[in-house]
């Protein structure tokens, strides 16, 4: 669901600083929680002179992009919320570090996505609280496809 690209300078990371990076945004989106597997990254290491702000070749950028697909940020809050915390999370590796940075977030259509051929269970319905657990995309029934805390309740009879 969440895929950030992380455009650095060469050797911006160690192998264990990227390892430790990825983990760090995974745990962000596991405590939604969503599956594990939903979360991709992938670093892009930039020569200086293949990477420019202002017409000018940086060795101190990281630029972020962030794709996420089937869930959106409703409210200009919850949007603020989730910016101030992506910067929040990246500062130990970023800011820290001195780099300059840039984030931007994009919603893609939920029904243009699929995992191993499978379109994702509805947000916390039974299938996907069974891919959190499992860790995997995986066929999912009708019935799975309901709210995990379905409230039954008296109504319509036939």
């Amino acid at each position: 669901m969440p895929l950030w690209k992380i455009y650095t300078p060469e050797n911006a990371y160690t192998p264990e600083d990227k390892h430790q990076f990825a983990e760090t945004i995974t745990n962000l989106y596991a405590k939604v929680p969503i599956p594990r597997f939903y979360v991709v990254t992938i670093f892009e290491e930039i020569p200086a002179d293949s990477f420019y702000v202002s017409g000018k070749s940086r060795d101190n950028f990281v630029r972020l992009k962030i794709d996420h697909m089937a869930r959106t940020l409703p409210t200009p809050a919850i949007r603020k919320w989730w910016i101030t915390a992506a910067d929040e999370l990246i500062k130990p590796w970023v800011k820290d570090r001195g780099y300059d940075w840039e984030i931007t977030i994009d919603e893609l259509p939920a029904d243009l996505w699929s995992l191993q051929g499978e379109v994702p269970p509805p947000f916390e319905s039974v299938g996907e609280k069974r891919w959190v657990e499992e860790n995997k995309a995986s066929p999912y029934s009708l019935t799975e496809q309901l709210p995990a805390q379905f409230p039954f309740a008296p109504g319509v009879g036939t």
